[in-house]
């Protein structure tokens, strides 16, 4: 008889785990096309479940594609070859750098995949919600952790563990301390943001200051501002962090880093309005590329957001459980 893999000491919902194994075994080749499965009066009396928790789990497996039923016969494994694989992708934010990375991931899936896409918004309750509602319901759960200020970020680590190992993929930001080895594509922020820099070190040594314009409400992660400040202690500048650019006096022989796009054009316009030349007097540098920074010849430090869609879907085609650091790196251009 079928061996389900059940775990007395899991609080996950017994007819998840059913669901859960069964997909698992079914991925695993072994539980093979058209192969009967026990009968929900099986499963039942075998693992003491009630009838209402066998027929909720192989319900929903029928409606997802794993199994079918034939009537007085009972349930068999669907043909794999012909299922699509089922992927809820869970975002921080939606901005334009984030459609990038979903058009990239879509891409690349082609119509081997369905996706579902949500938003967590920084919120641990609300990625909890989204996590309880879906978990079993979905072959994989891609995941941009970000969550601020650390109670928030221990609380998500909790729900994330709740996902199995084999069904999780972190995406843009990897968690060290999560108990899980699970796929990843990541931005290494602080080391990023350094190597960045020392890479321009030829470009950077007519400046001596170095502020980096950071909101402390934006959630951002700290990682950047240590990466900063690495470099500024082993390039021997000065290194200072402002909210915002309002009331900011530009200074000769400054570098500006700027987080936000508004702070960029403000800053741009004081520039402007100034008698510095940038580039010369003042450098400017932009966190992530977008084609009117291209146009107006902003230098940026930038992820390849691109290839951290194409590289996670990739990587799921594959089946591949390993961590890929995402490409980083500085776009030279007139305002250094």
């Amino acid at each position: 008889m079928y061996q389900l893999k059940l775990n007395t000491s899991d609080k996950t919902p017994k007819y998840k785990q059913i669901i859960q194994s069964v997909i698992a075994d079914i991925e695993r080749n072994v539980l093979k096309k058209n192969e009967q499965l026990p009968s929900i009066s099986e499963l039942s009396e075998e693992y003491y479940l009630a009838r209402d928790t066998v027929e909720k789990a192989y319900r929903e497996l029928r409606e997802r594609g794993f199994i079918t039923s034939v009537q007085g016969k009972g349930y068999y494994v669907n043909s794999g070859e012909s299922r699509k694989m089922r992927i809820l992708l869970i975002f921080n934010k939606l901005s334009s750098y984030k459609k990038l990375i979903y058009y990239a991931f879509l891409k690349v899936l082609g119509d081997k995949a369905s996706v579902d896409l949500q938003i967590h918004h920084y919120n641990a309750r609300l990625f909890e919600e989204i996590i309880d509602k879906n978990l079993g319901k979905y072959n994989y759960y891609v995941v941009m952790p970000h969550f601020f200020p650390e109670e928030e970020k221990g609380m998500a680590i909790k729900i994330l563990e709740k996902i199995p190992a084999n069904e999780l993929v972190l995406l843009d930001k990897d968690l060290p301390d999560l108990k899980h080895e699970c796929l990843s594509v990541y931005q290494d922020f602080e080391r990023d943001v350094s190597e960045a820099l020392e890479s321009a070190s030829d470009l950077l040594t007519k400046y001596q200051r170095l502020v980096l314009v950071f909101p402390s409400d934006g959630n951002y992660p700290v990682e950047i501002v240590r990466g900063v400040r690495y470099f500024c202690v082993n390039a021997h500048k000065e290194f200072v962090i402002k909210e915002n650019v309002e009331g900011e006096i530009l200074q000769a022989q400054t570098i500006y880093l700027v987080v936000e796009e508004t702070d960029l054009a403000d800053l741009v316009k004081k520039a402007r309005m100034s008698s510095f030349e940038v580039g010369k007097d003042i450098g400017i540098i932009s966190f992530n590329d977008t084609t009117l920074k291209e146009l107006l010849g902003i230098t940026v430090i930038t992820t390849d957001f691109e290839t951290m869609g194409r590289t996670a879907a990739a990587l799921l085609l594959d089946k591949k459980k390993i961590k890929v650091k995402n490409p980083f790196y500085m776009i030279r251009r007139e305002t250094l």
